[in-house]
């Protein structure tokens, strides 16, 4: 796969497809072979670019905390770099949360914003679910510094065991999934988990000028599931569909429809 410099880090990407630039944003600990089943359906219609945030994959792995400013900054230098002025955006989880500040600080950059199994905060209605703090070990009244004397290793464990639900997607692709993680650059995703705990767009969203789909599953673990609701009130010219029994890793493990819900939205004029 080609290498892009970008904000003086090498940024593993892929270019399918043809017709107007999608651009795909991957999750924490989360390589761009997470979009496999959404490429083969988008580009189709769209020039598909899927790449490795910064901290996996074949991208660089710089040392010490990143913010989702510093990824929303990497994307659209990627842009730059492809000689693309303006694109279609979809994010999930943190790729969710970089797509929200690219479209607050580069509103003429986004045609349209895709926003699946994200947050914009942490708060009492919003954030990292009661069972992922459970399989943390941690208790009600945790912190973010309670959150950060936990082992990176057990924090990503936690995560991937969330991410689905279905039985045959447990115990197939999850195994997978956690040797991946576990093979990844604990310093990516150091740097990546401490870009989350950081995380607050709540004051800006209502500045996003861009249409908007906000798209979870109703059955997410991983997030509080009112997250996303949070999300669709905040942003003007948003939609919010909830699609019954899908899991966080909805693109995943509900593909079909998914893929779906992106495609109208994309296609509605």
């Amino acid at each position: 796969m080609p290498i892009a410099k970008v904000n003086g880090i090498n940024i593993n990407y892929r270019v399918q497809g043809r017709g107007e630039p999608l651009i795909l944003i991957s999750g924490y600990g989360t390589d761009q072979t997470g979009w496999m089943f959404q490429t083969r359906a988008f580009k189709r219609y769209y020039r598909v670019i899927t790449f490795d945030n910064r901290g996996v994959g074949k991208t660089d792995k710089p040392s010490g905390a990143y913010s989702i400013k510093m990824m929303a900054d990497d994307t659209v230098g990627l842009m730059d770099y492809l000689g693309i002025k303006k694109a279609h955006i979809l994010g999930i989880s943190m790729g969710g949360m970089i797509a929200q500040l690219i479209a607050i600080d580069y509103p003429e950059r986004v045609n349209k914003l895709i926003l699946s199994s994200t947050f914009a905060r942490m708060d009492e209605s919003s954030g990292f679910s009661a069972e992922f703090y459970k399989l943390l070990g941690l208790r009600e009244s945790y912190t973010d510094d309670d959150t950060r004397s936990v082992p990176i290793r057990k924090i990503s464990d936690a995560l991937t065991s969330l991410a689905v639900n279905k039985a045959l997607y447990r115990t197939i692709l999850l195994p997978l999934a956690k040797i991946l993680v576990r093979l990844s650059s604990e310093t990516g995703l150091m740097g990546q988990w401490e870009a989350i705990l950081s995380h607050n767009t709540t004051e800006d969203l209502p500045k996003v000028i861009a249409p908007t789909l906000v798209i979870v599953g109703t059955q997410d673990r991983e997030h509080k599931r009112t997250s996303s609701e949070v999300i669709a009130k905040l942003i003007p010219n948003s939609r919010l569909v909830k699609v019954e029994g899908g899991s966080h890793w909805l693109s995943m493990e509900m593909s079909g429809r998914f893929n779906k819900e992106v495609l109208d939205f994309l296609r509605d004029r």
